[in-house]
């Protein structure tokens, strides 16, 4: 289980375990919070391509599917 403070959510870095659209390493490009502090919207951008993933953070807190910064 990866151990995420969703304040240092953006400008993260990640690896998908399993590439998606052979797409590996990727970067927390915005992420919007309520007036509360909870996560509302966390964007992925890949590396290569730049194309943009919305996804929810508590995915990224899945080790059988995301690590942590780029490897």
């Amino acid at each position: 289980m990866n151990r995420i403070n969703p304040a240092k959510l953006y400008k993260s870095k990640w690896t998908a375990v399993k590439p998606m659209n052979r797409e590996k390493h990727f970067l927390v490009t915005d992420v919007e919070f309520e007036e509360d502090g909870t996560v509302l919207f966390c964007l992925l951008e890949a590396v290569i391509s730049k194309t943009e993933y919305p996804i929810d953070w508590t995915e990224l807190k899945n080790d059988q599917k995301w690590l942590q910064g780029w490897k």
